[in-house]
């Protein structure tokens, strides 16, 4: 079952960092890299994230979960009063984590919280992002599979890359 989560509960941002670490540690191996920030952010900053969450439950344990943001298009942050540079008339829904703890591996965990995601997050969503590390082969076929293709790929340590995907509308 997939249910959304009000991560400022402290009870629930303590959770998220059970499920988040083990996680996490997969692929900080898989890509030789373990300065990912979910690795190492504490409970008030996991509370004060501002990110949407949605849990994957089996039997009363969670298995997985989504995090995102939606950055909001230049015309809805003038209508909010929020200033910024210009978007292309819609938001984008920013997917911000993707966690599945190892004991689920290979249930379709993954797919069915990005499936939920992209068909529940914002319904003026006209892009959806996401990033990745680009020897986190999983996470790509993922993501390939589900309709992103790649933008771009950034170094952000020594041998260590990140890949950016998108895709369009949902609608």
């Amino acid at each position: 079952m997939i249910t959304y989560i009000e991560i400022q509960d402290r009870e629930n941002a303590e959770k998220m960092l059970g499920l988040q670490i083990p996680s996490y540690k997969v692929e900080a191996k898989l890509i030789g890299f373990d300065g990912i920030p979910p690795l190492h952010e504490t409970v008030e900053e996991l509370q004060g994230c501002g990110e949407r969450f949605w849990v994957y439950e089996i039997d009363g344990r969670w298995a997985g979960a989504i995090a995102y943001e939606v950055e909001k298009s230049a015309g809805e942050r003038e209508a909010s009063g929020v200033g910024g540079p210009g978007g292309d008339g819609g938001s984008a829904v920013v997917i911000s984590r993707m966690m599945v703890h190892p004991d689920y591996f290979r249930r379709g965990i993954a797919r069915a919280l990005l499936r939920h995601v992209l068909q529940v997050a914002e319904p003026s969503a006209q892009l959806y992002r996401v990033s990745t590390g680009s020897l986190n082969e999983p996470a790509l076929q993922l993501y390939r599979s589900e309709g992103f293709h790649e933008t771009r790929r950034l170094e952000v340590a020594p041998g260590v890359e990140i890949t950016f995907l998108e895709k369009g509308s949902c609608t």
